[in-house]
């Protein structure tokens, strides 16, 4: 089977990363995929169409209804994260991680569907390589389509704060995606 392969780990999620693989995210009742690079198809266990991202996209109903706390990164790096479930009207399998690096210098947000993956992201402080061999600066945004899934990436004009501004951007990236975050972050821990 080519594309993507259902694994099974009870406390795993997966979200791409830029280049060249995948990273694991902590969280409960989730699958994990696998990319098999002789193909550039995804067969994931739930597909999504473009009208259904453009529709959670445009759901103003999304809400994260807790207090994010930024904890440890299970392997052990000076990376900080935090998972949270984004509940909405339409029901919609998805939760939102947060990951903060300051040695790096990189932050990331990213929207994540059960079934499709990485549908929205926000990566600052790391350059993207688009399929396409065109490099995005080290401000991008991947936003999912039919055709390419969450790989190509663009510059955003609507973040205008630093990656060392973790609360600041979140903000940001919370109006442009439309999610209402009605606890607190206080910034990570350096």
């Amino acid at each position: 089977m080519t594309g993507f392969t259902e694994s099974t780990a009870e406390d795993a999620a997966l979200i791409c990363l830029d280049s060249p693989g995948w990273r694991i995210a902590h969280g409960s009742d989730i699958a994990w995929y696998t990319w098999d690079r002789t193909s550039d198809r995804r067969n994931l266990s739930m597909p999504l169409s473009q009208q259904e991202f453009e529709a959670i996209l445009a759901d103003e109903t999304k809400e994260i209804v807790q207090d994010l706390v930024w904890g440890e990164d299970e392997d052990r790096s000076p990376a900080r994260e935090f998972r949270a479930t984004v509940a909405s009207a339409t029901g919609y399998p998805l939760f939102v991680i947060g990951r903060y690096n300051p040695l790096a210098g990189t932050l990331s947000y990213a929207l994540i569907h059960r079934g499709a993956g990485r549908i929205y992201a926000l990566d600052l402080g790391a350059d993207h390589h688009n399929p396409d061999c065109n490099r995005i600066g080290e401000k991008h945004k991947h936003r999912w389509t039919e055709a390419s899934g969450d790989k190509q990436a663009y510059v955003p004009e609507d973040i205008t704060e630093p990656w060392d501004r973790p609360v600041a951007v979140w903000e940001q990236f919370c109006t442009e995606a439309r999610i209402q975050h009605t606890g607190r972050m206080e910034p990570p821990a350096a």
